[in-house]
């Protein structure tokens, strides 16, 4: 019996688990991938490049049909990453045929924290009010005067590396020390800024520690040392993820216990005292069932994880699943979603040269909140991309060449090109839906995932504008040999490609069309949280973590208070 079950460790479980037991609750972390240590055997980041098998190309993982299909294509599935990304062969899903889902996952102790792009984004206000003002999926029951107190608190604790820039789509926070743009990123931002008023070339805002703070140095973290090993787990804590800072923050309080290899089946509900008590597990390697009691449960187990765990929590009470008298879980599946890549010359700095491994890329926040000049669909999107100069070499595994020639080559460097992909907002739309499949199961018996998901009309609009857009944009940014490839209508785009998959138990004001209230607590079930990913009712053009999180610590605050006065 604990006072508080988490399930899940990773960007929000982690973050559950901090404050509940530094408010004295006996907290249990329960986590279906394996155990892994800060700083163990599975970080490869202390690794040189010779030191690493195949050198850094991934065996042959892909002969066999359905093996690690959903992130070969990923730049950063190498040999030293494969570790914390799951076999789609051994964890599958389904999807249409027409419309594939792309479902990342990686299962061990922190999650996907230990993996992600760490670019940390405020929403603004126009964000939260976008659903109520076009009629899209449910209205949002909080604003960004909700949040904003939270965003301050987690940045200050995550350590976020920015410039305070003063746009109200993307509000400032609590930032250390930005990363400096390069020259030729210097160059197109001041053009944009001579030109419009609403287009901006930030530096993007990281996770990543600049000017560690007395906290979180105390914690062990140090301060980032610009290698770009990141998603190989990084040894000096100086990029923030669950086993760098809150798990070891929740694991000093003596509060937490944390149970790995074990995979979360159900919400146990008892339908006479209409609460959770708590969940049943399937031992990942025995298969054996045991349960775990508590008064409050947060599901913390990703956007569809949570999702698939809801609907195959039945009960009486709750046939369709736990926390579904609404019948909208599973519904309002939502991802970012890309469609346009651009890259262009930016010339005139050819004796300049750029120096180290900077861990964030540069930012064109959303400036289509409000649509113009005959534009036929609503909301927008931002762009993400960075100006480089590369070599000519032929060393890259990649090109023919050895020996002297290539050695020569490798001395004479390219122009500089600014390379940008688009990130769009999806519309929450009620038919883009995950649930469970009548048949087929997993290798625990859990019935697995059905994911029909897809963009529509809307997200092929701003496809079409943004490759027009970004053109203008590095046109206007001082570009020259500008090549902006847009998907055609006849190629797929991939939901879930982007990995920002949100939604499945959205927040609301009505019962009747939502699944949580606004402190992301169900609507039916008093002592249930869900604040990951599947509690977004959109999902705006802004990375989501960063709001995860907010929401996750404001929640938990509140259900604190609520055990406290004995109410929960």
């Amino acid at each position: 019996m604990y006072d508080v079950i988490v399930v899940g460790s990773g960007i929000t479980g982690g973050w559950a688990a901090k404050e509940f037991c530094e408010k004295g609750f006996k907290t249990l972390v329960i986590e279906r991938g394996r155990h892994i240590d800060h700083r163990g055997a599975e970080y490869t980041d202390m690794q040189a490049p010779w030191q690493i098998e195949n050198r850094n190309k991934v065996p042959e993982l892909f002969d066999e049909e359905g093996r690690y299909a959903m992130i070969e294509r990923k730049g950063y599935f190498k040999n030293a990453t494969k570790q914390f990304f799951i076999d789609d062969k051994e964890h599958p899903i389904s999807y249409p045929k027409e419309s594939p889902f792309k479902w990342i996952r990686g299962y061990q102790l922190g999650g996907r924290s230990l993996t992600w792009g760490r670019q940390s984004l405020r929403w603004g206000v126009k964000d939260f009010q976008a659903n109520a003002k076009d009629g899209n999926g449910v209205p949002w029951p909080i604003g960004y005067e909700d949040l904003a107190p939270w965003y301050d608190y987690v940045e200050s604790f995550i350590g976020v590396s920015a410039n305070k820039d003063g746009l109200d789509t993307l509000p400032d926070g609590v930032f250390q020390k930005p990363w400096e743009m390069s020259c030729a990123e210097k160059f197109i931002s001041e053009n944009l800024k001579k030109a419009y008023s609403d287009r901006r070339l930030i530096i993007g805002r990281s996770a990543n520690l600049t000017e560690p703070t007395k906290e979180q140095i105390e914690l062990g973290r140090g301060q980032c040392q610009a290698r770009a090993y990141c998603n190989r787990g990084c040894t000096f804590g100086g990029y923030f993820s669950s086993l760098s800072a809150t798990l070891p923050a929740a694991e000093r309080t003596g509060n937490l216990t944390v149970v790995t290899d074990s995979i979360v089946e159900s919400v146990n509900y008892d339908d006479k005292l209409g609460k959770a008590t708590g969940v049943t597990v399937i031992d990942a390697h025995t298969k054996e069932k045991r349960q775990y009691r508590a008064k409050v449960i947060f599901l913390c187990a990703s956007s569809l994880g949570t999702v698939q765990i809801l609907l195959n929590s039945k009960s009486k009470s709750f046939p369709n699943g736990i926390a579904n008298s609404s019948g909208v879980v599973g519904h309002y599946i939502m991802d970012h979603f890309s469609g346009v890549l651009a890259n262009a010359e930016v010339p005139g700095f050819d004796d300049k040269f750029s120096i180290g491994r900077r861990p964030i890329a540069t930012y064109i926040p959303n400036y289509r909140h409000e649509q113009k000049d005959g534009v036929d669909f609503v909301r927008g999107f931002g762009f993400q991309g960075t100006a480089q100069n590369r070599s000519n070499t032929g060393t890259t595994a990649k090109k023919v060449g050895i020996g002297a020639a290539v050695k020569e080559q490798s001395n004479q460097t390219g122009p500089w090109r600014f390379r940008a992909i688009m990130y769009g907002e999806m519309l929450p739309n009620y038919d883009n839906h995950a649930r469970l499949h009548s048949t087929d199961k997993d290798q625990w018996g859990i019935p697995i995932l059905h994911i029909d998901a897809r963009i529509r009309d809307n997200e092929r609009k701003m496809i079409k504008q943004a490759a027009k857009d970004i053109k203008e944009i590095l046109t206007v940014g001082g570009c020259v040999d500008i090549q902006v490839n847009e998907f055609p209508e006849s190629k797929p785009i991939f939901v879930g490609d982007r990995v920002h998959e949100m939604g499945g138990a959205c927040m609301g004001e009505d019962p009747k069309s939502s699944v949580l209230n606004k402190w992301a607590q169900s609507h039916d079930v008093k002592n249930l949280f869900v604040t990951d990913g599947a509690c977004m009712s959109s999902c705006a053009t802004q990375n989501p973590s960063l709001t995860y999180m907010a929401i996750t610590a404001r929640a938990a605050d509140y259900a604190a208070k609520q055990m406290k006065q004995g109410k929960l």
